[in-house]
């Protein structure tokens, strides 16, 4: 096994040109795993550690771009703010020592469905810049990302760059059903973001589906249910009704497996009662923020 080691990103994506079955290698923790195991034997390694620009962040004017290396325990410190359900998810990965190596770049590259970090991408909405030393850098939305189980849209010459993930300009959640909060794989996940600039809701599921997905039909009819009822100006509390057919049109999305983790009938009730809990924070949230006329009568 060769090791590659870069100190630039151009050098980073000339090596990646000149050797396309170069497995990229930050933080390790989910390729030195299958190393250890015999799982894969790489005939190259491609260190992407001493690229600085990959572990720094940058705010734009509607997003916020993230270095794929940039380690969990830097998103939960520094951008709790501007990506709440990312910072959620980020605090639950593994433990102190991983969550300080292991990055969302990561998730991304090794794209599979129980990566911790997926639901609160989807959520958000976002893309994923990939760059090649040939065509430069693209953007990919991140609903065509996950292409299989643990398959994704890049090209064999093509590093992931960054990841441009919009501003939260609402309440966002997130929760993972698992033996413990940390040191797990995730049984299931949930992720939900409230977007009331566009008045729309999205979601991510993970470990549920052989990739990450969305609930676009839950995501639809509450976005209708919030709308015609007033509810994004008037601020009131969301039925249990709509809460329930949410968590029901939830679960339904999900295409679980029986595992040695849990069953796929746990899995999908497990997706319902998250999405349950999850809106009814969120909408909480976003009450008590002040938004909706009633609330801002009674200020």
């Amino acid at each position: 096994m060769d090791f590659l080691r870069p100190a630039s990103w151009e050098e980073a994506l000339a090596a990646k040109a000149e050797y396309p079955t170069a497995v990229p290698i930050a933080g390790g923790t989910d390729v030195m795993v299958e190393i250890n195991f015999d799982h894969r034997r790489p005939q190259y390694l491609l260190d992407l550690s001493r690229v600085t620009e990959l572990q720094e962040w940058h705010v734009g004017q509607q997003t916020i771009q993230l270095g794929a290396s940039m380690p969990y325990t830097r998103i939960t410190e520094e951008l709790r703010a501007e990506l709440p359900g990312l910072a959620l998810a980020s605090h639950t990965v593994a433990s102190p020592q991983i969550r300080n190596r292991g990055s969302v770049g990561g998730n991304l590259g090794t794209a599979s469905p129980a990566g911790d970090a997926h639901p609160a991408l989807l959520a958000a909405d976002c893309e994923v810049e990939a760059a090649s030393h040939a065509r430069g850098s693209r953007l990919i939305p991140i609903d065509a990302f996950y292409t299989g189980v643990k398959r994704n849209a890049l090209a064999a010459d093509e590093l992931i760059k960054a990841v441009h993930i919009k501003k939260a300009d609402g309440p966002q959640q997130y929760s993972k059903v698992g033996t413990r909060n940390a040191m797990v794989i995730a049984v299931c996940a949930f992720g939900i973001a409230l977007h009331p600039e566009t008045r729309t809701v999205r979601t991510g599921i993970g470990s549920a589906a052989p990739t990450p997905i969305r609930a676009e039909a839950a995501e639809e009819f509450l976005g209708a249910a919030l709308e015609e009822g007033g509810f994004w100006d008037n601020g009131k509390v969301i039925t249990p009704s709509i809460a329930k057919q949410f968590a029901v049109l939830c679960a339904g999305a999900a295409n679980p497996i029986d595992d040695v983790r849990g069953t796929a009938s746990y899995r999908r009730r497990a997706v319902g009662v998250m999405a349950r809990r999850q809106l009814v924070w969120t909408w909480e949230q976003y009450r008590g923020s002040g938004n909706g006329r009633s609330l801002e009568g009674a200020a």
